[in-house]
């Protein structure tokens, strides 16, 4: 009775956000988002054939069930499998990127022949172990949310559904006169980078607006996207993270995402804080040959594809966290005085001492630091001197397990409760 209730419950979450993902669509000539939606929307991704597909796929891997009958070293090594299978499917698609972009290869299909039939077996291989695999990653974070209390009667709300894929790009806006996430709409995976400087430049001369299109680690939507990815520790921490947020979805905190700003950064620290913590003791538990040295590293939700980290040619270091709050905060002054132009030259001049330090970041703008600094889950960064992710983690750091934490914020409406919350504890 009680596995009907929460299969009835999940197809319900699923229709749930399926009609917050369709409800804002009507266009409106009035609706600042419908100004943008005009330069995007023949490259917009199509949300509801992916989840439509990703939930076929999980209900049939779900009618099955197979984890449960295999025992712990089965698991590991189907997950195992998988991620060399992933593996070799990276490395075959850049060498086919590579043949097309060698101006030398006049003929490319016919030298790119061997490459793409062994990616064609590589992909058939990938789809028959690729959910199972996900299946085995699904229900050990399952296992943790029992253990830390997140779930309901033993199982989680929603359940533990994603699927890894190429995933959509996101447009993001954001005024010129001072730092806030306006729009994120989600473009097309393979749209190429020549037509995303396109797409920015007719937005942003037409619309008086800074605007970024940037990569992304997952998005939470209902089963949850994750992106490609062999490194299992930074995918059980996205997992976790993406399923905060359909948690979330279903209390005020999730339902006023976009309400505030401060609402947004309080949901993407959240997610970042107890998807890690999730993620850590998955890792832990099942892979504890994997378990990271305890030092501290850069959030790659937060930073999903922004810069790749040369080695330093000499110490002492370059400290991008450190570099990057620099930036932020010297951009907010700049903006507060009026002074956008001269805020635009100073953060094109530190996005070349960021390169020249060996950090690729593309474009170094008002839209850069609006995604980026919501996730303030670590001191420092992009989110500069806002205050919020220090109210969160600090609300973390006096809560007396992950439980009390995720469910005592899960309810708040506005940033002023946060703040009474944390100046309340002892």
């Amino acid at each position: 009775m009680l596995l009907r209730f929460l299969r009835g419950a999940e197809i319900a979450i699923l229709l749930f956000i399926l009609a917050v993902l369709t409800g804002f669509s009507a266009p409106s000539l009035d609706n600042p988002i419908e100004k943008i939606r005009a330069y995007t929307r023949n490259l917009e991704f199509d949300y509801l054939e992916w989840v439509g597909d990703a939930a076929a796929l999980k209900l049939r891997a779900a009618s099955v069930n197979l984890p449960q009958s295999l025992a712990r070293d089965e698991q590991k090594k189907i997950v195992v499998e998988y991620f060399r299978a992933l593996q070799t499917i990276f490395e075959n698609e850049y060498r086919l990127s590579q043949i097309y972009a060698d101006p030398a290869v006049d003929d490319k299909e016919s030298a790119s022949a061997s490459v793409r039939a062994e990616l064609a077996d590589l992909y058939a291989r990938q789809n028959q172990i690729a959910p199972l695999a996900e299946s085995i990653l699904q229900e050990q974070v399952a296992q943790v949310l029992a253990e830390q209390g997140l779930t309901f009667g033993g199982q989680p709300i929603p359940n533990v559904w994603y699927h890894s894929t190429p995933l959509p790009l996101a447009l993001i806006i954001s005024p010129r006169d001072h730092i806030e996430q306006r729009a994120n709409i989600s473009v097309n995976a393979d749209l190429p980078l020549d037509e995303q400087v396109k797409l920015e430049e007719r937005v942003s001369q037409n619309l008086d607006v800074s605007s970024l299109v940037v990569e992304i680690g997952g998005v939470g939507v209902y089963p949850t996207m994750v992106a490609r990815t062999t490194n299992l520790n930074w995918l059980l921490s996205t997992i976790a993270h993406e399923w905060i947020h359909n948690y979330l979805t279903l209390r005020p905190l999730g339902l006023l995402y976009d309400a505030t700003p401060e609402l947004r950064t309080m949901n993407e620290t959240t997610t970042s804080i107890a998807g890690d913590e999730i993620g850590n003791l998955v890792i832990e538990q099942f892979y504890p040959e994997l378990k990271p040295a305890a030092l501290p590293t850069l959030n790659l939700i937060s930073f999903p594809a922004a810069f790749s980290r040369a080695e330093a040619a000499e110490p002492p270091p370059f400290d991008f966290r450190a570099e990057m709050h620099e930036t932020r905060v010297r951009a907010d002054e700049l903006l507060a005085e009026g002074k956008i132009d001269e805020a635009e030259v100073y953060m094109e001049a530190r996005r070349q001492l960021f390169l020249q330090n060996g950090y690729l970041i593309r474009k170094l703008n008002q839209a850069y630091f609006a995604f980026n600094g919501a996730y303030a889950d670590v001191p420092g960064g992009a989110a500069g001197e806002d205050p919020v992710g220090p109210a969160v983690r600090s609300l973390r750091a006096q809560s007396a397990s992950l439980k009390a934490f995720v469910q005592t914020i899960a309810w708040m409406r506005s940033f002023d409760q946060l703040q009474k919350a944390v100046n309340q504890q002892p």
